[in-house]
């Protein structure tokens, strides 16, 4: 057992079969994903449902080691909101995960299941991501909580993230809502130590039964108009209950004051250890009177967040003289020093003064990953491409230096089809405006990329589409995906076909190809034919990620998966089922 999680196999449970015995609790040096884990588990989730996003991915891959639940990877956030919000009407707990950038894609069920509610505890955790580390922007989801009328928690560390998580599901059951838990990559990927942790426990479940109830679940105007009301109430109450709960921590000391939350709570006890603070653990919706209280009790107070001036427009519109912004920036995630910085505080003389220089080493696609072939072609051609997220985005940098548009995942096929409009409307022929393409991941594909290729189909477009199918989600860790062949954990499942999925949308079946990713004469030559063809083109590049093939390796599947994805590119397994 490693880190507090149970191993593949293994039984955590308390049952018939378990050797009684006395079980001493202990502690664990947890990071911030895998306490989320454990507090859903000890919460009776379940059903964990997500899509790999980092900083969010670890949550689910650490929660399937647990027993007596069900965890799967959805085809998106939106698909994988709806099946968590389908499983807690039918009774069960359900933890549906993501990244921030994940939730816009989940809005439209979010939005509505707030009117809904909830039978069991409904828990949507978003992993914000202040700097950038490895998103395309930086947006502040404390501000879907707000729209959404939906309470959130926001953790300051892993001990936090496993108790606030459970208090989640316990708000979210007792109050008929969905909840979220806000983390942040810090804390995400940070670890630290959990106390009193029993895996012999067998956690309580709620009842399951699925009761018929369109009043509450049947959203035509006629019923949501009701539950709007009840939305209202409900946030009433919420703002109530959180006046005396538990995660929001007063701790008096000094004169100055600082209300924060978060990740940024460590910093400012590290950077002003005599101030008092007022650590909110619920940032949706906010304590009015105990934020009054607080600002009475000190001379300065000042608000100390990540990103957006969520928690200071609350105070400032409630009358209270506070500092924020004027003195904190918007920008970038936090960190001691930067709060030293904001206050005119001197570094300790143990902090290293000045800039060290450190030389840039940009990153860069594995040696022997098979979409360098395609990028080499698609540059060597001096085709415009227009990108989509995934690891192969670093196409942008050299040495292939071939990526032209980035903006969210399926915009590639998208975005490619909107230039093909104007460039036509120019007068272009298909063959002039074949020098625009789109390349897509086999996970972004399927994610999002679907609906755009039958988008370009439907609507008589002109594009030469590109699936750069490594037969894994490469970018989050390697996970698996509808078109990888397997389900979570590497279970084998059912297989797309691209040939029968583009006929089907109405393709003709000579405008897709399937090819060797490792073969550049042949990638080069197939780019060729298909760019001389009218309408949408699709070219799926199969090979395999490189280091997926390490980890196949050493559990003993690297020849299956090898064997597999031969039996793709000969077009015997049509529809395979790998069962």
């Amino acid at each position: 057992m490693a880190l507090g999680i149970p191993e593949p196999g293994t039984d955590a449970r308390v049952g018939s079969q378990a050797v009684a015995r006395k079980v001493e609790t202990v502690r664990k040096m947890l990071s911030g994903n895998e306490a989320i884990a454990l507090g859903a588990w000890e919460a009776g989730v379940a059903v964990g449902c997500g899509y790999p996003g980092t900083p969010s991915t670890e949550i689910l891959e650490a929660l399937i080691h647990y027993p007596d639940l069900y965890t799967e990877w959805s085809v998106n956030e939106k698909v994988a909101l709806e099946v968590g919000l389908g499983a807690c009407i039918a009774g069960g707990r359900a933890l549906v995960t993501m990244k921030h950038v994940g939730v816009n894609v989940a809005a439209d069920p979010l939005f509505t299941a707030a009117y809904t509610g909830v039978n069991a505890g409904l828990v949507v955790v978003t992993a914000d991501d202040p700097s950038m580390h490895s998103s395309q922007n930086e947006q502040d989801n404390r501000h879907y909580a707000i729209a959404a009328k939906l309470p959130m928690f926001e953790p300051s560390t892993p001990a936090d993230a496993r108790q606030f998580t459970r208090w989640a599901f316990e708000l979210s059951e007792g109050h008929d809502t969905p909840c979220f838990v806000r983390t942040t990559t810090r804390l995400s990927h940070s670890k630290g130590v959990v106390d009193d942790v029993d895996l012999t426990i067998k956690p309580a479940k709620h009842p399951v039964g699925v009761d018929q109830n369109p009043a509450k679940y049947v959203m035509i105007p006629g019923h949501a108009r009701g539950r709007r009301l009840a939305v209202e109430a409900r946030m009433g109450e919420l703002a109530r209950v959180v006046e005396t709960h538990p995660a929001n921590i007063l701790e008096r000391r000094g004169s100055v004051g600082v209300i924060t939350s978060g990740v940024p709570y460590s910093y400012v006890r590290e950077v002003l250890p005599d101030a008092s603070v007022l650590k909110l653990g619920i940032v949706n919706p906010l304590p009015e009177q105990l934020i009054r209280d607080f600002a009475a009790s000190v001379e300065t107070l000042y608000v100390v967040e990540e990103l957006d001036p969520i928690i200071e427009t609350q105070v400032r519109a409630w009358g209270i003289t506070c500092h924020g912004k004027d003195t904190f920036p918007t920008i970038g995630e936090f960190s001691p020093e930067v709060l030293r910085a904001s206050l005119g505080l001197s570094v300790p003389a143990s902090v290293p003064d000045g800039h060290i220089e450190v030389p840039t080493r940009l990153p860069g696609l594995c040696t022997g990953c098979p979409h360098g072939h395609v990028f080499d072609v698609l540059r060597e051609r001096g085709l415009y491409v227009s990108g989509d997220i995934g690891c192969y985005s670093l196409g942008v940098l050299p040495p292939y230096r071939i990526m032209d548009t980035l903006v969210d995942m399926g915009a590639s096929f998208t975005m490619a089809h909107g230039m093909d409009i104007v460039l036509a409307q120019a007068g272009q022929s298909h063959t002039e405006r074949a020098h625009v393409s789109a390349v897509i991941g086999d996970s972004t594909f399927a994610h999002s990329g679907i609906t755009g290729l039958l988008n370009a189909i439907w609507n008589k477009r002109d594009g030469l589409f590109v699936v750069l199918d490594n037969g894994t989600t490469a970018m989050t860790g390697a996970q698996e995906n509808p078109m990888s062949g397997e389900r979570m954990g590497h279970e084998n499942s059912t297989h797309v076909d691209y040939t029968l999925l583009c006929r089907a949308l109405g393709m003709p079946e000579e405008n897709v190809a399937v090819v060797d990713g490792n073969n550049k004469a042949l990638i080069a030559q197939t780019i060729d034919e298909l760019a001389a063809k009218p309408g949408v083109k699709l070219l799926a590049a199969v090979g395999l990620c490189i280091m997926e093939a390490k980890d196949l390796s050493k559990s003993g599947k690297l020849e299956e998966k090898k064997a597999w994805r031969a039996l793709e590119l000969s077009a015997v397994c049509k529809g395979a089922d790998r069962g």
